[in-house]
């Protein structure tokens, strides 16, 4: 999302720095929010470690991260609005390994970026989120599967000016069911191959919607989304989700807020995938991110990625403890 709201940015500031008084969380903890608004922080994962920035100035706007299935320790990430449809492959030192033009892709929005098995024994399927639509104009948004692309090793790096192409897109034409709404969360469950899509709201008031698709996708017609949960995350803007990924197990959900990151962890009985976003919502810190909007599980779920979408974008990496 290129354009924030002014008035939104400043009510997050004022309560970033306003709300210091009988709280017995450091600021850069709180994350903007007050100690009744935090509840109770994330027991399960350390402190957020900051692995490196971006390097790459092609990558002007991170709005999307996903940990790479064929490619170990690389993660795949991709502008925002109008930085055509290009994907960039990055280590775990913020370096770009390599640059890839998705053929049959448009950008017009490019907000979100997931990844599932594939058809084939150790393949898999990047999910490329084209859902943006700040000013609600879109009759139908695109979610754009291609197979992942195996990057060469370290030294043969392709560029955003001369990119490698990718294999052919599929296309999945999206129209939700009440109307239009902006999104910037993509995630694919790594089993049902379920696709979900969480809207983002900038109300104090209401708080997001989920989304679900369940395949086979038709390629040939638009996609009717079906409305599946309602979720709020604490804060400010119950709404300001603009980000969220499935662990590899399919048994938790993070998403993400431009300060937080909001974990959902599956309960033993459930009667579905779905009961999820029903679960208590656990904040875990993601340390200094300037507007995060891109958050992914690492390859082995047992930690979580972020970066953010303004530069100096930074690479931050929180583990568990056990």
């Amino acid at each position: 999302m290129k354009l924030i709201n002014s008035l939104t940015l400043s009510l997050v500031v004022l309560l970033a720095t306003g709300c210091h008084n009988n709280t017995t969380y450091p600021a850069e903890e709180r994350g903007g929010y007050s100690r009744q608004q935090i509840g109770e922080l994330s027991k399960e994962y350390g402190p957020p470690v900051h692995l490196a920035d971006l390097e790459d100035k092609a990558i002007r706007e991170s709005s999307g991260i996903v940990a790479s299935h064929s490619n170990p320790d690389l993660f795949w990430t991709h502008n925002d609005s109008g930085g055509g449809p290009i994907l960039f492959a990055v280590d775990r030192r913020g370096r770009t390994q390599a640059t890839w033009s998705v053929t049959g892709a448009r950008a017009v929005d490019w907000e979100a970026i997931a990844i599932a098995p594939g058809t084939r024994p150790g393949s898999a399927f990047l999910y490329v989120g084209d859902i943006g639509d700040n000013s609600g104009r879109r009759r139908e948004i695109v979610v754009y599967r291609v197979p992942e692309p195996l990057v060469a090793p370290s030294g043969t790096a392709t560029t955003k000016s001369a990119p490698q192409k990718t294999e052919p897109v599929e296309a999945i034409h999206l129209r939700y069911p009440d109307g239009k709404h902006d999104a910037e969360s993509l995630a694919v469950h790594p089993a049902s191959g379920d696709l979900y899509v969480i809207t983002k709201t900038r109300s104090m008031t209401t708080g997001a919607a989920v989304y679900k698709l369940t395949p086979p996708f038709s390629l040939s017609s638009v996609n009717t989304l079906k409305r599946v949960a309602d979720i709020s995350i604490p804060g400010l803007f119950p709404g300001m989700i603009t980000a969220a990924d499935i662990s590899p197990d399919g048994r938790k959900v993070i998403m993400c807020d431009y300060f937080n990151g909001f974990e959902l962890n599956l309960s033993e009985g459930s009667g579905g995938f779905d009961d999820i976003w029903k679960e208590k919502i656990a904040i875990i810190r993601l340390g200094l991110r300037p507007q995060g909007e891109a958050i992914c599980y690492r390859l082995d779920g047992r930690a979580i990625v972020a970066t953010s979408e303004k530069r100096p974008a930074r690479l931050i990496e929180v583990e568990l403890k056990h």
